[in-house]
């Protein structure tokens, strides 16, 4: 069922504005990873992806499954990266940050 609800919102609000790594400006902005849980399929990734890319601060995002990774540039002065964890929380799917060794 919440499949079914993610690919509706997901189409619900089309592609039209999502920007692309290529164009985007990295001056002032700071990039994040987490270990996302909870990708079913691919749609789960690019779906995402999409919804955090319409959020005001993200510059791109990149999501990966079967490897649950999300990398995301933002402006820090415009999204926190609480904001953006949570989010990713709100659509379903759990975050951890991706800690380096």
């Amino acid at each position: 069922m919440f499949r079914r609800q993610f690919v509706q919102f997901i189409a619900a609000l089309g592609t039209g504005s999502v920007a692309t790594i290529a164009a985007a400006d990295s001056k002032g902005t700071k990039t994040v990873r987490y270990v996302v849980k909870g990708f079913s399929c691919v749609t789960c990734a690019a779906g995402l992806d999409t919804l955090l890319q319409k959020q005001k601060g993200v510059t791109w995002s990149k999501s990966t499954y079967p490897e649950g990774i999300a990398k995301i540039q933002f402006d820090p002065n415009e999204i926190s990266e609480r904001s953006l964890k949570n989010f990713i929380e709100k659509m379903g799917f759990t975050a951890t940050e991706e800690r380096t060794s």
